[in-house]
């Protein structure tokens, strides 16, 4: 018993001799962390919302006939721009033309008959003051003076009818645009206001049509006041070309869809050569009011949180964290509305190791990647500079 006492308290003290002679590193400081650094500057920067929108004709017109018959003449090329008061399409004339000329006729045989009217009155009355004829008499060739006048407008009512019909039976351009592709041939029947027979569209200039939310109209609203040749652009469907001609707000509709909480705007551009085509898709580019000098920094440097934006900032050997506001980006930099200063180091690599308050050192981050969306383990954010 006692041997293995003693054996007992021999491994006993054997062990808590280990013990303190073993190394601790738990409360051994951190290396500090090799980053690379770049400075916030101020640049101009100019940037443009983008809406997307649709290049729409200013005045465009379906030809309808508003006589019936049968086309009888085309006298236009199917694409070409024709001239207002041209003549487009004859539909058979000579029913109207009969008519007017019995219309005609008609007004002739009823102004006749107001002459002889009038010289019976005329007649008559002076009989009337010599007491040779009877009252009734006098009486009855009023009468017959006031049914030929009546006569005489009727009859020029008709020739104006007569004259419109046959008017209407030659279409022509009622301003000056192009024309597309003819609804009808030679031969063809009309019917009137139903057959539809072409369409014509101005072009120039030309508007885009697109839609703004509802909390955007006051600023339109200024934009149409005081527009300037940069404020508009135009981006073309194939997403390259930029149409080299400044716009200008025509019009902003009359009210707000309650449906989607938009508004149509309207924007009118010069089109000389033809270049916008009706029914076009195209991006519509507004100048931004924020444009001007703007604190830039790069893309990469942007870690990103549950759709908030930090960065880090190197003060002297402490990294700390921000939260900052973006605008738009510019190439491999973005705007920063608010957060961080021009001049302010930013760091651009190695951040993914970093807490807020971490101890850096500006080496090579080797290794290390920056960019948006890289979280690691930064601790809780500031919430700006």
């Amino acid at each position: 018993m006692k041997y293995n006492y003693l054996y007992q308290a021999g491994l006993v003290a054997l062990f808590a001799i280990s013990a303190c002679k073993a190394p601790s590193n738990q409360n051994a400081p951190l290396p500090p962390t090799p980053v690379a650094v770049t400075e916030a500057r101020t640049a101009e920067a100019v940037y443009y919302d983008q809406f997307q929108g649709t290049v729409v004709a200013l005045n465009s017109v379906e030809l309808r006939s508003q006589v019936t018959g049968f086309i009888t003449g085309i006298f236009f090329k199917e694409g070409e721009v024709v001239q207002k008061g041209k003549q487009l399409y004859e539909i058979d004339r000579r029913k109207y033309v009969a008519a007017y000329d019995q219309a005609v006729a008609n007004l002739s045989g009823a102004e006749a008959n107001l002459v002889k009217a009038q010289k019976d009155i005329d007649r008559y009355n002076y009989l009337q003051k010599e007491d040779a004829v009877a009252r009734q008499t006098v009486d009855q060739a009023q009468a017959a003076y006031e049914s030929a006048k009546s006569q005489v407008s009727v009859a020029k009512a008709g020739v104006i009818s007569a004259k419109t019909d046959l008017s209407y039976s030659i279409i022509t351009a009622p301003f000056t645009g192009r024309i597309g592709i003819s609804q009808v041939k030679l031969g063809a029947q009309v019917t009137p206001g139903t057959t539809l027979l072409n369409t014509i569209s101005s072009q120039n200039p030309i508007g885009v049509d697109f839609v703004i939310n509802e909390q955007d109209i006051d600023r339109f609203y200024g934009l149409q006041k005081k527009t300037t040749d940069s404020t508009f652009r135009l981006q073309l469907s194939d997403g390259i070309t930029v149409y080299n001609k400044p716009g200008k707000i025509l019009a902003i509709d009359r009210g707000v869809n309650n449906q989607t909480g938009t508004i149509k705007v309207r924007a009118e551009f010069a089109n000389e050569k033809d270049e916008l085509k009706d029914g076009m898709s195209c991006v519509v580019k507004v100048l931004n009011a924020a444009s001007g000098q703007r604190v830039l920094i790069p893309n990469k440097a942007l870690i990103e949180q549950m759709g908030e934006f930090f960065v880090f900032v190197s003060q002297d050997t402490i990294a700390k964290q921000y939260k900052v506001q973006l605008g738009p980006r510019v190439g491999n930099d973005v705007i920063v509305l608010s957060g961080v200063n021009a001049g302010d180091k930013i760091i651009t690599d190695g951040f993914q190791r970093l807490r807020d308050g971490g101890k850096i050192t500006l080496g090579n981050p080797a290794g290390t990647q920056g960019g948006t969306g890289a979280t690691g383990q930064q601790g809780q954010p500031k919430q700006g500079k």
